[in-house]
């Protein structure tokens, strides 16, 4: 519920009909709530009201707040949608642990922002009409939203963290189809094939999905930084910058130089709550993610800024022969989250993801100061243009590298404590190293304080490992 003025309280969904929030609804003459007085342009709606209705009935039904029930859920025999149950929680209200559940850290799901999206609810949700934008066809020969287009350009200007200006926009599902669109419209016009690299610890979808796309004018090669400055003098080179990297969260710059190189800035964790923005971008070809921005990993949006319109042009064919544009829901739904981010000054999503990113990187920091066996990367205070001052690391992952000699698969280590990380051979190095994902719900995180507080007490070591 959300307080008014003199104690009146509102669910959030009434404010969102009461408000602005609810978008494209036709208000058509022949659908009132009787079916009558069709061409007199008086009658209630109906439909707007229906549908509001039965979103805000599933969205209160009670999961204990270890859990959340969906309208696409699944029903149980009362006909409505049952609760969907956190990691390591059961019961038809989710508030049963299991008290031996391994804590899951394995995988990059954002869910926490998800209390933000609760307390923004009205100014975030969305009600689409049954017959909206049905057609293949869609304004303009982009297939994108020009006003969404607008508003990437607005958010980024006041993140501070990308130069839009001559730019050109391509939208894709998620940042996963704009990284290979981009290799391949790098790699279309060239005079030889390009090898395609990424410098370790990396992030493995390069290396997957370049080798599932792969054709007669690019294939991927391995580690950037093994190749010598003559090895790619005279060669064509793709090399995927991630920046923040993923999994160590430290900014990066490409590591081959040279007229035959082309670098893809993966800039899905330069936003102020991951890490500094020491200047904004403004490199040739840069991609983002909704998924890491908002948390709203389900819908499958991202979005590039290219600089070159030869470029722009091979990306859009892409795009258009893979999917024929982007889901037309799917851009409304990035366009009334974006419409949410930018009330007032624009920065409420940036405060609220910073600090508790950078409380949960505090809280894990704590635990591995006391270790002796474990460690995990140094990122060094820096200067944000965002913030106007220098701050202190916010990552998404801890990557923790398992110390003694005789420990040479970090995560089975960890697993054998009840913990689920990610193998550093996945990021192509060794498995000394293991991710863990810092990006889940509170649920998911504290288990994993608690695993890992117990695991280092065990260990009976006050020393502490620096770093490596």
């Amino acid at each position: 519920m959300v307080m008014g003025g003199k104690g009146k309280s509102y669910s959030w969904l009434s404010l969102c009909l009461l408000g602005s929030t609810i978008v494209n609804i036709y208000f058509l003459s022949d659908l009132y709530i009787d079916g009558k007085g069709k061409g007199k342009g008086k009658g209630k709606v109906s439909w707007g009201e229906e549908g509001a209705a039965k979103a805000e009935e599933v969205a209160s039904i009670y999961c204990s707040n270890h859990g959340r029930a969906y309208l696409d859920g699944v029903i149980g025999e009362d006909g409505k949608p049952v609760c969907e149950c956190h990691t390591c929680y059961g019961g038809s209200d989710c508030s049963l642990l299991s008290p031996h559940c391994a804590a899951d850290a394995d995988s990059g799901d954002p869910l926490f922002l998800e209390p933000f999206w609760m307390h923004h609810a009205s100014s975030s949700a969305v009600l689409i009409s049954g017959w909206h934008r049905m057609s293949y066809n869609f304004p303009g020969p982009t297939a994108i939203s020009e006003v969404l287009d607008s508003h990437i350009r607005r958010l980024h200007h006041v993140a501070k963290n990308a130069l839009t200006e001559g730019k050109y926009i391509v939208f894709g599902g998620g940042s996963t189809q704009l990284l290979n669109a981009a290799v391949y419209a790098l790699s279309a016009n060239l005079s030889s094939p390009a090898s395609v690299v990424a410098a370790v610890p990396s992030y493995p979808l390069y290396k997957t999905q370049t080798d599932f796309f792969q054709n007669k004018n690019y294939a991927f090669k391995g580690d950037a930084s093994l190749m010598s400055n003559a090895s790619y003098a005279n060669t064509n080179v793709i090399e995927f910058v991630t920046s923040p990297n993923n999994p160590d969260g430290n900014l990066k710059e490409a590591v081959c130089k040279g007229p035959c190189v082309r670098a893809i800035y993966d800039h899905a964790y330069f936003w102020p709550h991951f890490t500094a923005i020491p200047s904004p971008a403004d490199e040739d070809v840069m991609i983002f993610t909704m998924s890491k921005l908002t948390g709203h990993a389900g819908s499958r949006f991202g979005w590039a800024l290219v600089k070159d319109v030869e470029v722009y042009y091979n990306m859009m064919a892409y795009i258009i022969a893979a999917e024929m544009g982007i889901s037309r829901e799917t851009q409304l739904r990035a366009l009334q989250l974006m419409k949410a981010i930018l009330r007032g000054d624009g920065k409420e999503i940036f405060d609220y993801a910073f600090e508790k990113m950078s409380d949960r990187w505090g809280k894990l920091s704590r635990i591995f100061s006391k270790s002796k066996r474990f460690s995990i990367q140094e990122i060094p205070p820096l200067y944000c243009n965002f913030f106007d001052k220098v701050r202190g690391p916010s990552p998404g992952y801890a990557w923790v590298k398992c110390e003694r000699e005789e420990d040479l698969d970090c995560t089975r280590v960890l697993r054998e404590a009840n913990i689920i990380g990610r193998a550093g051979s996945r990021f192509s190095v060794d498995d000394r190293h293991v991710r863990l994902s810092l990006l889940k719900g509170d649920d998911d995180f504290n288990l994993l304080l608690n695993r890992l507080e117990k695991l280092v007490d065990e260990e009976g070591g006050p020393e502490a490992v620096s770093g490596f």
